[in-house]
């Protein structure tokens, strides 16, 4: 979820115990845990309030269908399941280019 390194972790310690400092530290980390705790159960009692105001015919929907890469995928591979979708749906976002490494050019797009 999310791509942070044990050296900029260490670094985001250090800067709460600063702000906050060490007294209070621990009833923020506290408050935070149970603001997303509670996050987590709201946004998961919105997704069974979804599905229990939908007809019977819609029981089996998954909200996470409407991912849109997920939503593609299962659309034009679900008829060949041997299809590697991994080097077709690479998220250009996630390929990290090297310094100085130029993006890929398309002519046919530009």
């Amino acid at each position: 979820m999310f791509d942070i390194n044990l050296g900029e972790l260490g670094l985001l310690a250090v800067l709460a115990l600063v702000i906050f400092g060490p007294e209070r530290l621990p009833k923020v980390a506290s408050q935070a845990g149970r603001a997303l705790r509670q996050l987590r159960q709201m946004a998961s009692n919105a997704t069974e309030d979804l599905r229990s105001g939908l007809p019977e015919e819609y029981r089996d929907f998954n909200p996470a269908d409407l991912n849109p890469r997920s939503f593609v995928r299962r659309h034009l591979f679900e008829d060949d399941p041997a299809a590697d979708t991994s080097s077709v749906m690479s998220d250009p976002l996630r390929d990290e280019l090297e310094y100085g490494e130029r993006p890929p050019y398309d002519d046919e797009s530009t």
